[in-house]
């Protein structure tokens, strides 16, 4: 069965950094399309980043609002993804959701949540200006 637990979330100020993970257990991360989401109080969840390796090359897709920003991998012998988060501003406080599915995702899928069928918990980040 496949389970996903985030961590590293917490409280930073704005230009502030933190790393998210993402332990997975139950597959393997080469096989599977990863991705990160969030979601603020009354807001729709958002995609953020997602994550595909295949054959030697790693396809990565960005959100707009975060590209230069976040850095999105994963280390296979971990079974471990990352979300690097750095020059963070108070708009990325949400909670942050760790996403896999068994598909190929060389392109973005930021903007289908049902595309992915598991889920972690989430993890609180929380920016204050």
């Amino acid at each position: 069965q496949v389970q996903l637990v985030e961590s590293g979330g917490g409280s930073v100020q704005a230009g502030g950094s933190l790393r998210l993970s993402c332990a997975a257990s139950g597959y393997t991360y080469s096989t599977y399309c990863m991705g990160w989401f969030r979601q603020a109080p009354g807001k729709e969840r958002e995609g953020v980043a997602n994550i595909y390796a295949s054959i030697g090359v790693t396809y990565t897709n960005y959100a707009d609002s975060v590209k230069g920003r976040f850095t999105i991998s994963q280390d296979k012998d971990k079974n471990t993804l990352y979300l690097q988060m750095n020059s963070l501003k108070p708009e990325d406080t949400a909670m942050y959701y760790c996403a896999a599915e068994k598909k190929r995702c060389y392109y973005s899928v930021l903007g289908e949540p049902g595309f992915f069928g598991y889920w972690g918990q989430g993890t609180q980040v929380t920016v204050s200006s």
